[in-house]
């Protein structure tokens, strides 16, 4: 009798077995870090563990944030996971994704766009009025198109909703030439008061949500993050660079 098919037979069960307890193994470590997590913030709307390439180190999503805990649940870690062989920064891939989740919904027709006929990148820009290099940036508009950048404007007034920026956001964003108002804006020019249904509330809080703690905050169409002013050609740079690593 030939033994051969009984003896593969007997292994892929074995093997099943290891990885169905593997699996289930992974599920309860997965689970028992979630709950550890779940009790340190309560009032967190999503929190998500999944592996890393570190042995013993999971990574947990809380909220648009994230952060690090052993499989036992005794340690939460905080800060950035690099491969140096790479130099690909996974937390900020993470980050990445989380952020273009949030913003997959967005309307274009809820943006204030500064663009070149055929831009090359686009980029949401979350700003203040009031901030300086916010107005540095606006004031460099036409060499950023000229890099074939669009900038499509996002409200986030730094001191918050009803903030005199914030009132200064609204009344640009009712005014009947949205572009025009926001120019002079930011040239110091406060914009007629006028109040109408708008999106600035929302844009400030998705704002907070993706990661913005300051302004100008720029956002690339793969989710990354760019944080404060850069020149025209500066920010070109950086664009091909990301474009080239993504690659």
């Amino acid at each position: 009798m030939n033994q051969k098919p009984l003896l593969i037979t007997a292994l892929f069960t074995c093997l099943v077995m290891i990885t169905t307890y593997a699996s289930a193994e992974e599920n309860q470590s997965f689970d028992a870090v979630e709950a550890k997590v779940r009790a340190l913030v309560p009032n967190a709307k999503t929190i998500a563990v999944s592996e890393t390439p570190i042995d013993g180190v999971l990574q947990v999503q809380i909220n648009s944030d994230i952060v690090y805990v052993t499989d036992d649940g005794q340690y939460l870690l905080q800060g950035q996971i690099m491969d140096i062989d790479t130099k690909a920064n996974l937390t900020d891939q993470a980050k990445s994704g989380i952020r273009l989740t949030l913003l997959e919904d967005l309307k274009k027709d809820e943006q204030i766009s500064f663009a070149p006929e055929k831009p090359e990148y686009e980029l949401l820009v979350f700003t203040d009025i009031d901030c300086g290099y916010c107005r540095k940036l606006h004031n460099q508009m036409e060499g950023y198109n000229e890099q074939g950048i669009a900038i499509n404007y996002m409200a986030f007034p730094r001191a918050g909703i009803g903030s005199d920026s914030y009132d200064k956001y609204v009344s640009v964003w009712c005014s009947a030439d949205q572009r025009e108002a926001l120019t002079l804006a930011k040239n110091g020019t406060d914009p007629l008061p006028q109040k109408c249904p708008n999106p600035i509330a929302a844009q400030y809080e998705l704002g907070r949500e993706v990661g913005v703690t300051g302004t100008p905050a720029l956002v690339t169409s793969d989710g990354t993050l760019i944080p404060g002013y850069m020149p025209p050609a500066q920010l070109r740079q950086r664009l091909d660079s990301l474009e080239a690593t993504a690659e």
